[in-house]
C-alpha cells in the first residue's frame, strides 16, 4: 500500500485539519466493509445531490439517518430472522452496516425515501444570504473644491552662497 506525505499541502493553509483526516481514512479502510452496502452519489443540479443505497432486506425501522455538523451517517440493523430453510446458497447480506458519509459545508438533508431495496438521500445546498456573494455598488467621488482664500505656499528659493 503507497503513503502518500500530504505535510507541504497543509504548511500554507489553515482549518483544513479534517480534509487530511479524511484522506487519512479514506487510505486505511477495510476494502470489504467499506463495499458494503452499495452506494451511488449524484449530482442531481447546481445545488442538488443524491445519494442511493443498495439496503435489500432492510425496512424503515431497520434503518437511521443521522445528519451531524458535516457528517451523515446511516446505520442498517437487521432483525435476525431463523431460517426456515436451509441455504445453499446465500448471496443477499443482512449484516449490519453503519455508513459515514463527510459533507461540504452548508450541504442539509432535504428528504429520504426507501423504495423497492434502495435507500434514496436528497441533499441540497442551502447557503444563508449573509455567505452569498454580494455586488457593491460603486459611486462617483467628489473632487474637492479648491479654497480661494488660501494663501498659495511659499516657493522654494535656492540661495547662493
Amino acid at each position: 500500500m503507497r503513503s502518500y506525505d500530504l505535510s507541504p499541502l497543509f504548511r500554507s493553509t489553515v482549518g483544513f485539519d479534517r480534509l487530511s483526516r479524511l484522506l487519512e481514512t479514506a487510505t486505511t479502510g477495510d476494502e470489504a466493509t467499506a463495499a458494503y452496502p452499495p452506494y451511488n452519489i449524484e449530482k442531481m443540479s447546481e445545488d442538488s445531490y443524491r445519494i442511493t443505497m443498495a439496503v435489500a432486506g432492510f425496512g424503515l425501522d431497520d434503518l437511521t439517518i443521522t445528519a451531524h455538523q458535516n457528517s451523515l451517517t446511516v446505520t442498517g440493523k437487521a432483525k435476525k430472522e431463523e431460517a426456515s430453510g436451509q441455504f445453499l446458497y446465500r448471496g443477499i447480506a443482512g449484516r449490519a452496516f453503519e455508513r459515514r458519509f463527510q459533507l461540504a459545508d452548508f450541504i442539509k438533508v432535504s428528504n429520504a425515501s426507501l423504495l423497492n431495496g434502495l435507500l434514496h438521500i436528497e441533499l441540497a445546498r442551502e447557503v444563508p444570504e449573509t455567505m452569498k456573494p454580494r455586488s457593491i455598488p460603486i459611486e462617483a467621488a467628489r473632487s474637492t473644491p479648491a479654497r480661494i482664500d488660501a494663501e498659495p505656499a511659499p516657493a522654494l528659493t535656492q540661495q547662493a552662497a
